[in-house]
């Protein structure tokens, strides 16, 4: 996906629904909302806080509100992108400039902007996913005790990407392999990934 520094330039750079894209953005731009560019998207913000974007694909363009799920849909227009996956975002979509309702959709960003400034927002409680150790490395840890101390003193997400490294090979020679190129990292206290971040 191609980065765009500017809303401007992203606005520019599509291949669908330009003119569209503008003219929602007019609507924004007379808002208090901050416009900036995240994501590579353009997203409005209050004091940084995310309240919605606009983006543009190839059959629809649209805007997602960030806490969409604490507006009130009196003309269900907005929509759930992710069923069972997104609690709080929701989008409301457009296939055509003639649906764009301007005063609607103001209507709808300014119940954004006010529950933002009443401090609603839907809690989204992440619970840690368990960190299930093979068999293979649960066999190494109870054998070297410096293997043992060592991973346990990396993050729980650090001791997942080991398990999952392990556990996801098929082959028990490929579980021996990559068993043994992990236990050196595993002592120097490095995450599976750790080369490939900040690069």
């Amino acid at each position: 996906m191609k980065k765009y520094e500017t809303v401007t330039a992203y606005i520019e750079g599509q291949d669908y629904f330009k003119e569209e894209l503008s003219e929602l953005r007019v609507l924004l731009l007379k808002t208090e909302l901050e416009e900036s560019m995240k994501w590579g998207m353009p997203t409005y913000c209050i004091q940084n806080k995310n309240i919605l974007g606009m983006a543009a694909f190839k059959h629809h363009f649209c805007i997602w509100f960030h806490q969409g799920a604490l507006i009130n849909d009196k003309h269900n227009l907005l929509i759930n992108a992710q069923e069972g996956k997104t609690r709080a975002m929701r989008q409301m979509r457009f296939t055509q400039k003639s649906e764009i309702n301007a005063q609607i959709l103001s209507s709808y960003v300014s119940q954004a902007i006010q529950n933002h400034k009443n401090g609603k927002e839907v809690k989204v409680n992440r619970a840690p996913k368990p960190v299930v150790i093979p068999k293979e490395l649960s066999a190494e840890l109870e054998n070297e005790a410096d293997l043992k101390k060592a991973f346990f003193q990396l993050s729980p997400f650090k001791q997942r990407e080991y398990c999952e490294y392990i556990s996801t090979a098929k082959r028990a020679t490929t579980k021996t392999s990559r068993l043994e190129k992990i236990i050196p990292m595993i002592i120097e206290g490095k995450g599976l990934n750790d080369k490939y971040k900040n690069c």
